[in-house]
Order: structure tokens, then sequence, then C-alpha cells
């Protein structure tokens, strides 16, 4: 299996808040190149050096930078694809451009070539009791008895290769009804709320931080035979913008579906309530199981009644109910 190494710009300030992101990912290996730091430690142990490499000295000059390894497959994809959300989400949040721009490279493979060519690695595939995620240069070689779901998720989060993603639709399965309103918070390829209306939904709002994200939703739609008159999508700031917050609650949902990250669905604990009806449904994922006490703790004296805790590989996806009397 081949390897890549994608690289993030950031600076001295960005470290921090860059490599919580990736832990909330399950990313643990992390490699920091930040001349600051280099320096410093120079500096206080000038005693110990007699020369130092020119080359080395040179690489920890410039921009500071994140480096993580991830695998060249599929699941590779899905990761980077969730790293890019990730990004984009904390790129949001820093107003004052503090931890730099946020960018990524790719190494050992050009990007515009990674683009393409992982897609030999993503093949059809059954999920939970009734989907199959097909992608769209793929051909279906027989009737499987699923529904199918046809996707092109282009640079956005969501193959349905990754747990979280699983996690959710296995749960969606279980709540859809032909009367359900759905709303898919952090959206990426629109996988979600997509495979909601084609489990039967009668209609699903769909939201993402990066407007390309928002698209490439509105393009896998349309691939589906997806209406836009039961398909609505928002590109925006779900925590801060009020206008957007504004749009989203003039109607309640029967269920609220957010695969993000921990600290997100932490967040939300303060706007989600908003959204959903009494006794309506809020399914949550993207959370690494070292966070999962965190999100319970938040959630635990909240309006929603907890109903499930499940988990796959390192993932916790967490069920929760809004009391009827709220």
């Amino acid at each position: 299996m081949g390897w890549m190494q994608v690289t993030i710009y950031t600076t001295t300030e960005g470290i921090e808040p860059v490599s919580g992101r990736l832990y909330q990912l399950g990313i643990n290996g992390i490699e920091i190149e930040d001349e600051s730091d280099f320096q410093s430690f120079l500096e206080e142990n000038r005693r110990s050096w007699d020369y130092v490499d020119e080359d080395l000295t040179r690489r920890m000059s410039g921009e500071t930078k994140v480096k993580i390894y991830l695998s060249a497959n599929a699941s590779g994809n899905e990761m980077l694809q969730s790293v890019r959300a990730s990004l984009q989400q904390l790129k949001a949040m820093d107003v004052s451009g503090s931890f730099g721009r946020l960018e990524i490279s790719l190494e050992n493979m050009k990007e515009e070539d990674w683009e393409n060519n992982w897609k030999q690695y993503f093949k059809p595939l059954a999920v939970g009791e009734k989907i199959l995620v097909l992608p769209e240069w793929e051909t279906l070689p027989a009737d499987t008895g699923r529904t199918v779901f046809t996707v092109n998720p282009g640079m956005s989060f969501g193959t349905g290769s990754h747990q979280t993603t699983q996690l959710c639709i296995e749960e969606l399965e279980q709540y859809i009804t032909n009367e359900t309103c759905l709303l898919d918070l952090g959206c990426g390829s629109g996988i979600l709320s997509i495979i909601a209306l084609l489990l039967g939904a009668r209609d699903a709002t769909a939201v993402d931080i990066d407007p390309n994200a928002v698209e490439i939703a509105c393009q896998n739609a349309a691939r589906n035979g997806i209406s836009d008159n039961i398909y609505h999508t928002f590109s925006g700031n779900v925590l801060e913008d009020a206008a957007l917050i504004e749009k989203i609650s003039s109607q309640k949902y029967d269920i609220v579906v957010a695969n993000i990250v921990a600290d997100v669905i932490i967040a939300l604990s303060k706007i989600v309530p908003s959204f959903i009806k009494p006794g309506g449904i809020y399914i949550t994922s993207g959370i690494i199981t070292d966070r999962k006490d965190d999100v319970l703790e938040c959630y635990q004296n909240s309006c929603f009644n907890i109903l499930k805790i499940r988990k796959k590989g390192d993932w916790v996806s967490v069920v929760m109910q809004k009391k009827n009397d709220l």
C-alpha cells in the first residue's frame, strides 16, 4: 500500500488547534516544522552545538508546517476530505487569521493525480441492511435488492467507507419514514441527506461550511434523481451565522444528523434544540472514542435523552431524542 504526505500550512499559534483537530479525527502521527520553536531550541542549547546543518536550518525556515501521512486508497481519501472539512471549520472560526492560511499540499503524488487515482480503490460498498454506495464510474453487475446511492464525492467527505458515515447510515435506516423532514449539518458530499431521501424521507436540508461541498452535494442529488423541491442546501457557519440559523430554524425537523467532530457537536448543543421537534431524533458521529465522555457530559442534562451509543473501530455515534415537553 502506498502513502501520501499531507502538509498543512499554519503558524506557531496554529500548531495546537490544528494538531487538536487532527487528533479528533484519529490522526496521532504528526510532524511539526516550526522556525520559531527551532530557533528557540538552538538558542537554549547553543553550547551543545558545534554547527547546525544548513539543510536542517533551511527546512525549518519559513511557514510553519504540520505533516501527516495517509494511505493511498479510498479510506485515505475519506480521511483527507475529513481533514479538509475540519480545517475549513477552523479557518471560519479564526477571524483574526492568527492560524495562517490552513491550506494543504500533497507529496508523493500530485494533487491533481490523487483526485483521480484514488478512485481505483473505491468500489461498490454495502452499508447497513439497505444501502449500496455506488461510485459514479462503476457499473453495478446485478440487482442487489438494496437502495443504490450513486456518488462522485469530488473533494468532499462522504464515500461511505469511513466508519462514522456507516454508523450514521445504519441509524438512518432505523428512523427514516415517509413523513421525515431531515437536517444534515456538515453534509460533505451529501451522502447522509440524499440517502435519507432515497430511503423515503419527505424532505431534507443540507448545510456545510464549504461552498464546494454544497455544490457537490447538489450534483450528487441530481445523480440520484432528487429534485431541488425536496432537497435544500445552504453554505455557511451554522455556529455563528445568525441569518443562516434563522433560515434553517424556519421549520422544525424530525431528524437532525451531524457527522462532524466532537468539539463542533458540543458547540451545537446550544442551537440544535431550536432545529428539532419535540420527540425528534438527533444522530451524531465523528466522535473519536477518547472524546465520547466529553460529548455525553455536554448533553447529559440537556433537553435530550440519550437513546443509544454505538462504536466502530475508534469511532462512536450517539443517538438522542428531544424530550416531548420541550
